[in-house]
C-alpha cells in the first residue's frame, strides 16, 4: 500500500533539506558580499516595498523568506523567479497574505499582529503551496515520491500511472545499477515547461501539455528515472551516450512500450550519417544489438565506467576488442534483431 503524508509536513521537510543549498553565502570578513561565480545561479533575494505605517523586522522577514521560498522554487519547476518583491499594503480588510513566483503581498493590518508576524514562515509556506493544484507524498518500501501537480486539468489517470510506474521501475533500476541513488524523488507536472520531460538532481519535470496529449507514454518515467540513476555528473561522457543508455534501459525495463507505440527504429542507411551519435532510440537499438550479438552486459559496464569517470574511447576496445566505429560498421552490415516490447493491460 502507498502511504501519504500531509502537504504541510512535506513543505517543512523540503525547507529544512534545501536551506543549506539555497541561502546565499555570508559576507566576507571585510563586509563585502562575495562575487557570484561565473555561470552560477543568482541567489534568491527579497525586496520589501512597504509604504504603510507598519514597521517590520526585516531580518525576521528575510529569515522566513530564505527558509521558505528557495525550497519552493527548487520544487516549483521551470525557471521559477529568484528575485522576489514583497509588497505590504493597507488597502484591503479581509486579505491576509498571498504569494506567487516573484511576488508576495501582505496586508499590513494582518501582519502587524504579533502572532501572524511570528508565524510568517508557516503562513508563507501555505500561501506558496496554493500555486500548486495538489501535493502528494507517497512512501513505499523505503522509497518516497513527492508529486507536485501545477495543472488542475491534469488527467488523474495519468498521474496514477506515473506514480505506479515509478514504484515499479525505480527501485529495480537503483538496486541493479546504482544503489547510491537517492530514494526520495520529486515529480512536477509543469505547465510552463515546453519540452516532454527532463531530470535534474532528484526532480523530474513533466509537460502537462504533452502528457495530457499522450496519456499512455508512461515509460517517460523509466527513461528519466534512469537519468537519476546514471548520476554521471559533468564531463563523464557525451550526451548521445547518456541518452542512448537511458532509452536502452527504457526498452529493457519499461512497463508499457507497446501502449505508447514506442519502439526502436529499424536500421536505415541514413543513420550512417551520424552513426551511434544519432542518440536516443537509434543508439539504443545499436546498444541492444551489442547486447545480443557482441557481449551481453557490455552497455551496463559502459554505464559503470561513465559513473566512475573512467570512460574513454578505448573503453569499447577493452570491453569488446573493437572500437565503437568498428562495432557500428558491423551493426550496419547485419542489423537484424529479435525485439520484444513490454505491455500492460488497461481497463
Amino acid at each position: 500500500m502507498f502511504k501519504k503524508i500531509s502537504n504541510l509536513t512535506f513543505l517543512v521537510m523540503l525547507s529544512v533539506t534545501a536551506f543549506a543549498q539555497t541561502v546565499p553565502p555570508n559576507a566576507t570578513p571585510d563586509g563585502q558580499t562575495p562575487q557570484r561565480r561565473r555561470n552560477a545561479p543568482r541567489p534568491f533575494a527579497v525586496t520589501i516595498v512597504n509604504n504603510t505605517k507598519v514597521k517590520l523586522d526585516t531580518a525576521q522577514v528575510n529569515a522566513a523568506f530564505k527558509t521558505t521560498y528557495p525550497p519552493f522554487a527548487a520544487a516549483d519547476g521551470y525557471r521559477t523567479k529568484r528575485e522576489v518583491i514583497m509588497r505590504v499594503i493597507d488597502t484591503a480588510n479581509t486579505f491576509t497574505i498571498s504569494a506567487i513566483p516573484g511576488e508576495i503581498i501582505v496586508n499590513s493590518k494582518w501582519i502587524k499582529k504579533k502572532k501572524n508576524f511570528n508565524n510568517l514562515q508557516v503562513n508563507l509556506q501555505e500561501a506558496l503551496r496554493k500555486n500548486w493544484a495538489s501535493v502528494d507524498t507517497i512512501k513505499k518500501d523505503g522509497y518516497q515520491l513527492v508529486f507536485i501537480n501545477k495543472n488542475s486539468d491534469f488527467n488523474p489517470v495519468i498521474k496514477k500511472e506515473l506514480i505506479e510506474t515509478y514504484f515499479k521501475v525505480f527501485p529495480t533500476l537503483v538496486s541493479t545499477f546504482n544503489d547510491k541513488t537517492t530514494r526520495e524523488v520529486l515529480f512536477v507536472t509543469d505547465t510552463a515547461y515546453k519540452g516532454v520531460a527532463e531530470a535534474s538532481g532528484n526532480r523530474i519535470l513533466f509537460s502537462t501539455t504533452y502528457m495530457n496529449a499522450h496519456p499512455t507514454d508512461i515509460d517517460i518515467v523509466t527513461h528519466e528515472c534512469m537519468h537519476l540513476v546514471q548520476g554521471y555528473g559533468y564531463g563523464s561522457g557525451p550526451v548521445w551516450l547518456t541518452e542512448g543508455i537511458a532509452d536502452f534501459i527504457r526498452y529493457k525495463y519499461g512497463v508499457d512500450n507497446i501502449g505508447s507505440k514506442w519502439f526502436l527504429p529499424d536500421f536505415t542507411a541514413k543513420q550512417n550519417e551520424k552513426k551511434y551519435e544519432n542518440s536516443y532510440r537509434i543508439t539504443a537499438r545499436f546498444f541492444e544489438w551489442i547486447d545480443q550479438k557482441v557481449k551481453p552486459g557490455l552497455i551496463i559496464q559502459i554505464d559503470k565506467e561513465l559513473r566512475s569517470h573512467t570512460y574513454n574511447q578505448n573503453t569499447w576496445v577493452s570491453l569488446s576488442g573493437k572500437t565503437i566505429d568498428e562495432l557500428w560498421d558491423d551493426y550496419a552490415k547485419n542489423p537484424e534483431l529479435a525485439l520484444k516490447y513490454s505491455g500492460k493491460e488497461r481497463i
